[in-house]
This record gives C-alpha cells, structure tokens and sequence, in this order.
C-alpha cells in the first residue's frame, strides 16, 4: 500500500522582500513590496502578483510570481522576466540583467493585529 501526502498548504503573505545586485557598485540592496505595487531598484520595477510560504511544520519553499520591467532610455517599460520565482533557488529563478540582478529572499506576514488595528477600543 502506498501513502500519499497531499501537497502543504500555501500561506499568502501580503509582502515579497527582494535582494537586488548592483553590478557597477558591488551593492546588495534588500527591499520589499507589497503585493500589487511596483517598485523602481535602478533600472527595472518590480511587482509581485503573489507570494506563498508553508506551514511551520513543512519544509521550506518560499515563492514569488514577479514581474519584472525594464525602463529604456526612452523611459519605455519593457518586461523582462515575468514568472515564479523561489526562495530557495535563487540562482536559477532570478531576474540577471547586465547592470541588475533580483532575487526573492522571503515573504513577510502581515503583523498580528492589535485590539486598535483591529477596529477596537
């Protein structure tokens, strides 16, 4: 008899955090948006449709569908990368541009919420 797991839940988190290389400087820059949004690292704008983590209890497997524009000297938007990527797997799922590389680090939660936040005094 054989058993099977079924797959681990994904948990949505309403932030993606980025790592992006500046090639010219030497710099890593850590950042982070929130899902929808759009943020400029030099040259290209980032935007995450969707992060997901995993159970506690599971193996980690962090991932991201980004996309990813370039902005032209024109100042024209020209997507290059839009797809999943994996925490886990940087080096294979990132963004490599010739100034610019970005790689998914994480996904944050958002805060638990406080009696205030939560619409209660």
């Amino acid at each position: 008899m054989v058993v099977v797991q079924p797959p681990a839940e994904k948990i949505p988190n309403p932030t993606a955090v980025y790592a992006g290389l500046d090639k010219i400087t030497g710099r890593i820059t850590s950042f982070e948006v929130k899902i929808g949004e759009t943020v400029q690292f030099g040259a290209l704008q980032v935007t995450p449709r969707a992060c997901y983590t995993r159970p506690p209890t599971e193996p980690t497997n962090t991932t991201s569908f980004t996309e990813v524009n370039e902005i032209t000297l024109k100042g024209e938007a020209k997507r290059i990368f839009t797809g999943w990527m994996f925490a886990s797997s940087p080096g294979l799922h990132g963004v490599e541009h010739p100034i610019f590389d970005v790689w998914l680090t994480t996904c944050k939660a958002a805060p638990p919420a406080t009696a205030k936040s939560a619409g209660q005094q």
